[in-house]
């Protein structure tokens, strides 16, 4: 019974050691208060403002990655276009001599040639090369062609390619080179 009273006594004093004396003030007053609240809400909005610039900063870098993936070689592609414009110019001159003389030695140029041309054309392929071919006929687009030369040509329109002097490319989307064009300058006949 004696130990049962001593239990009683000590957490009796436990309970009052947590309780503040009767004479002290208990409560924050509400000025106190109102400037933690604030304090509380500047450091949330702060966070937030935190969490969205290492998001965005994320999703910056994983577009920037995304973009050296996909256009990281544009110097090596650009280094190439003239290989190809040399291996094309060579092609259509071994055509041209081919039915004069030698046409045995010519014809074997031409096959090598032409599968060079293949191979280089494989490898653009692969990575994400895309020649820009206009026709003799086709409207000029200032987006895919470059005009080298106006000339007024009969029976042609304003705006119309009447010469193709080199090919344009295209890396995935964007414009390596546009293709190098002569256009017609005919007036609209009225």
């Amino acid at each position: 019974m004696q130990q049962d009273r001593n239990d009683t006594a000590m957490t009796d004093a436990t309970a009052a050691d947590a309780t503040p004396p009767a004479g002290e003030d208990a409560h924050i007053d509400a000025d106190e208060l109102d400037a933690l609240r604030a304090e509380r809400d500047e450091l949330r909005d702060r966070w937030m403002r935190a969490l969205a610039d290492a998001e965005n900063a994320r999703k910056r870098a994983d577009r920037d990655r995304r973009e050296a993936e996909a256009y990281g070689s544009s110097r090596l592609a650009r280094d190439l276009l003239p290989v190809h414009d040399a291996l094309r110019r060579g092609l259509d001159a071994a055509r041209d001599a081919a039915g004069r003389e030698g046409a045995d030695a010519r014809a074997a140029l031409i096959e090598g040639v032409e599968l060079t041309l293949r191979e280089l054309q494989a490898v653009f392929a692969r990575h994400g090369i895309r020649i820009v071919a206009p026709a003799v006929g086709d409207a000029f687009d200032p987006q895919q062609h470059q005009a080298m030369f106006e000339a007024p040509v009969p029976g042609t329109a304003a705006g119309q390619i009447i010469q193709v002097m080199a090919e344009g490319f295209m890396l995935h989307d964007r414009l390596l080179r546009p293709a190098q064009v002569g256009v017609s300058s005919m007036p609209a006949e009225g």
